[in-house]
């Protein structure tokens, strides 16, 4: 009988491995997996992975980047690692495009003040000047909580690209706003960077907790667990996506100190 398990694959930050693991238990009582595993890193995905990654004994792995959209390591180290694991691995969108994440954005924005005409809401991306990815997740949540929300405005800011952070105060129209860091775990940038950015000393503008341990997070890992498994069933729908296409090339080298000589 063939084995699963769902692997769930996240940096270290200052609660990573608590939130992961609210995730994984959740996931183990609902899903028909056989093994819920997390996996987290500091900074070397294939050095610090490789060894978990060997003795992961199931069949089938569903690989999940705990993240709000693709990063350097999601599209590089991560899938590299992933070649150390013996059975067919499915790697898995980053969670960022989910319709669940852009609940929980609005949730974590009306607890702290409920949507109005009056408010507006900033969502806080990581940003790349290179990649669109944290762009394009950005966008897509931004969009539809424009149609869905009460906000009179709801606004995109990014730490590492155009709008930045420290102008999202000078770009509002309310005198009240509510602030949204897309992140799923906290990390210096959501603990110091971003606040002091915001300039929150100033009033004017709440803060949120990022993404965190929301149940809805959960449904969006299992969401995207399903949708993989239903894919698995087609070869070329399968081979096809991005992902997929990641893990058949990426591969560690002999100049990580844990790879294979490249030619």
């Amino acid at each position: 009988m063939t084995s699963e398990s769902i692997l769930l694959i996240g940096r270290t930050t200052r609660n990573a491995h608590e939130v992961l693991e609210a995730h994984a238990e959740r996931l183990r009582r609902r899903s028909a997996v056989d093994d819920v595993e997390v996996a987290t890193y500091e900074s070397e995905p294939i050095r610090e992975l490789k060894e978990q990654f060997e003795r992961i004994s199931a069949d089938t792995v569903y690989a999940v980047p705990m993240c709000a959209a693709h990063s350097h390591d999601t599209i590089d180290g991560v899938p590299a690692a992933l070649s150390s694991v013996a059975g067919d691995v499915h790697y898995c969108e980053p969670l960022g495009q989910s319709p669940a994440v852009t609940e929980v954005i609005e949730e974590k924005g009306a607890n702290l003040i409920p949507a109005s005409e009056d408010v507006s809401l900033i969502l806080v991306g990581f940003g790349s000047s290179s990649k669109p990815y944290h762009r394009q997740t950005t966008d897509y949540h931004a969009a539809r909580l424009r149609e869905q929300s009460g906000y009179g405005e709801v606004l995109t800011c990014y730490l590492l690209q155009n709008p930045t952070v420290e102008c999202a105060r000078y770009n509002t129209s309310n005198t009240q706003s509510v602030a949204v860091p897309l992140f799923l775990t906290r990390t210096e940038a959501t603990e110091s960077r971003i606040p002091g950015e915001l300039d929150l000393a100033r009033g004017g503008i709440e803060y949120a907790d990022p993404l965190g341990a929301h149940p809805r997070i959960t449904d969006a890992v299992h969401a995207e667990v399903e949708k993989q498994r239903a894919l698995a069933g087609d070869d070329n729908a399968s081979a096809a996506s991005f992902e997929a296409q990641l893990t058949r090339t990426k591969r560690p080298i002999a100049t990580d100190g844990e790879g294979i000589q490249r030619y």
